[in-house]
């Protein structure tokens, strides 16, 4: 793999950008510095590991979804670890990521409006699987903090004979759209505010303007359409963990205050 003098340079340029954000996180002590280096690390990384091997993924399907499930696992274990201390974290974000993104995804495939190939699958179901997971841990932690700050608000809406779904309903939908905010907004702006990656890419890739468009919108709709369902999703599971069958609402041992 070359690296052109350009490419170096770019990749320096923007390592030092970064390296001043983080310089001004500890001089104005917010402690995100450590976070900022260890994302940078990583992302540097797994990115030279990604464009090591991906000639020979886009060369074969089998080993394309092999790569997926390694993306799939990755993003479930980042969004567990947003979710913790709450029991079952990994299966919950497992499930939340995974189920939306192949719902959302399916009609898409099955209908060829995306060729069924490597090089088209694999970035766009990646795009996906890192937004949904993103969406589960933003509704996930949210709803996880709500029901720890707010359970004597629970346990008054159960006095009130309302069951453990109907007192918890308001908290999943605050977790929810604070959740979807952000890809709502990115919708609503595109191409006013953003030109997204997609749409980006496929100009540097020689599409004309318009079929770029066309695969943008497409990939904002799945990405919202996926974002519902792992906001749903989570939120649902995490209200089964809590939830009793003779209609309490229970918190686990590490969200008690």
């Amino acid at each position: 793999m070359n690296l052109s003098d350009g490419s170096l340079v770019a990749v320096l340029a923007a390592l030092a950008v970064a390296l001043a954000g983080a310089a001004l996180s500890a001089r104005l002590r917010i402690r995100l510095e450590r976070s900022i280096a260890v994302a940078l690390g990583r992302a540097l990384v797994q990115l030279t590991i990604v464009a090591l091997v991906v000639d020979a993924v886009f060369a074969n399907l089998g080993l394309t979804g092999l790569f997926l499930l390694v993306m799939l696992a990755a993003a479930a274990v980042t969004s567990a670890r947003r979710l913790s201390p709450l029991p079952n974290a990994l299966p919950i974000a497992a499930a939340s990521i995974a189920l939306p993104a192949a719902a959302a995804l399916a009609p898409i495939f099955a209908t060829q409006s995306v060729p069924v190939t490597p090089r088209y699958v694999l970035p766009l179901t990646g795009i996906v699987l890192g937004n949904a997971m993103i969406v589960t841990s933003l509704a996930g932690r949210r709803l996880r903090d709500e029901l720890s700050a707010r359970f004597g608000e629970i346990e008054a809406r159960l006095a009130l004979g309302f069951s453990p779904r109907q007192a918890i309903r308001p908290l999943r939908r605050e977790a929810v759209t604070t959740a979807l905010l952000p890809v709502i907004d990115q919708t609503k702006n595109v191409g006013l505010v953003t030109l997204p990656g997609a749409f980006v890419g496929m100009l540097l890739g020689g599409a004309t303007p318009l079929e770029a468009a066309v695969v943008q919108f497409v990939v904002l709709a799945v990405l919202i359409g996926a974002g519902v369902g792992a906001a749903v999703t989570v939120g649902w599971m995490i209200r089964r963990l809590v939830e009793t069958p003779d209609g309490r609402v229970v918190l686990p041992e590490p969200l008690r205050n």
